[in-house]
């Protein structure tokens, strides 16, 4: 098969059957770039869809491509786009808002009812050959960055968006619970963006000492303890309480242990999704004056991601730890789910060889 009609795809038709298939390649409408697809990294999101076939509401009714964290190369341009040419390396901005409503005039996309998201049932992702996506949602890469780093500016602005609902600045004493990929992107912009000190916490200790590489000034491997006991190791380790939170978890422990953990009138941001309804000791962050906040994805954020990767005040490179070709899709996707040989972030290179 020729390399102008190849369009090999990971698609999902229910839960636990992915397959690979050929797809028509799109043709970018006027507004659009056709993208050569690069790299593509496995979200947890990816992985709850393959093994449950929902996330809440989104449920898997008919067959879409999977992927999301995601970089490419320019193969067309649409009539009108001018900021980007043919031979561009970008990066994908994954959520295609209205443009029009309240929320994205008002800055904050994500909220958008009516945004586009890839790889959200019933919108296909870009885990195949060819792609078509917004122009004004590609980020050209500087020739030093490389698409896997491109592909990373997906998790890492959520870390960025997380720190800055946080207000994480110049001296912010930051505590992270959950060292996942997105528990360690969050490490990261926190340090980035000035934090003195940051602590991670999570129940495996491998992603720990992943995190003291990347820069993790202090970890706290959780054991068979009350969140009140973990509460007070962490305040011991650190001198003082974290004025700053971020929950990357969802698990109802960790909620509880970020209320309890944060000093008076700090801020915690709730960025993992878990269970829809959890106990959390409310009274005591009510009393304490807690700002609880929520996250969802991202807005405004892939510039100053990518400013950071560029300029070297973050290294990502160190948290890809798999790679896999298109056609090794299945196999990505079982080191993804079960972490196999410590897995992070695994990667997946979509060009044809």
């Amino acid at each position: 098969m020729s390399a102008t009609t190849d369009n090999l795809s990971a698609i999902l038709y229910k839960k636990n059957d992915l397959r690979l298939e050929q797809r028509p390649i799109p043709e970018p409408k006027d507004d659009e770039v056709l993208l050569k697809m690069h790299s593509v990294g496995i979200c947890g999101s990816d992985v709850h869809y393959l093994v449950n076939g929902a996330i809440g509401d989104f449920v898997v009714r008919s067959p879409m491509v999977l992927g999301h964290e995601a970089s490419g190369i320019v193969a067309k341009v649409g009539k009108n786009v001018t900021n980007l040419k043919e031979g561009d390396r970008v990066a994908i901005e994954p959520g295609v808002p209205c443009r029009y409503c309240k929320f994205c005039k008002d800055g904050k996309y994500n909220l958008c009812p009516d945004v586009i998201f890839c790889a959200t049932p019933p919108i296909d992702g870009n885990l195949c050959r060819y792609y078509t996506h917004a122009a004004d949602f590609c980020y050209k890469l500087p020739d030093h960055v490389s698409l896997e780093e491109g592909a990373l500016l997906e998790p890492l602005s959520v870390g960025v968006h997380a720190c800055r609902r946080a207000g994480i600045t110049l001296g912010s004493v930051v505590l992270v619970t959950g060292a996942g990929p997105i528990g360690l992107v969050s490490l990261l912009a926190a340090k980035a963006m000035g934090a003195s000190r940051v602590i991670i916490t999570d129940i495996v200790a491998h992603r720990l000492e992943v995190a003291k590489e990347i820069g993790a000034d202090d970890t706290l491997l959780m054991g068979k303890v009350s969140t009140e006991e973990a509460a007070q190791q962490i305040e011991k380790i650190l001198g003082r309480q974290p004025d700053k939170t971020i929950e990357c978890s969802g698990a109802e422990p960790c909620i509880q242990l970020a209320i309890q953990a944060t000093e008076s009138g700090g801020v915690i941001v709730l960025v993992g999704l878990g269970p829809p309804k959890v106990n959390v000791p409310l009274v005591n962050a009510a009393c304490r004056e807690i700002d609880i906040r929520g996250v969802f994805r991202y807005a405004n954020d892939y510039p100053l991601a990518l400013s950071m990767v560029a300029s070297g005040k973050l290294n990502v490179k160190k948290l890809i730890t798999h790679n896999f070709k298109l056609e090794e899709t299945a196999q990505a996707y079982e080191t993804a789910r079960t972490g196999a040989g410590g897995a992070i972030k695994v990667m997946i290179n979509c060009l044809k060889e």
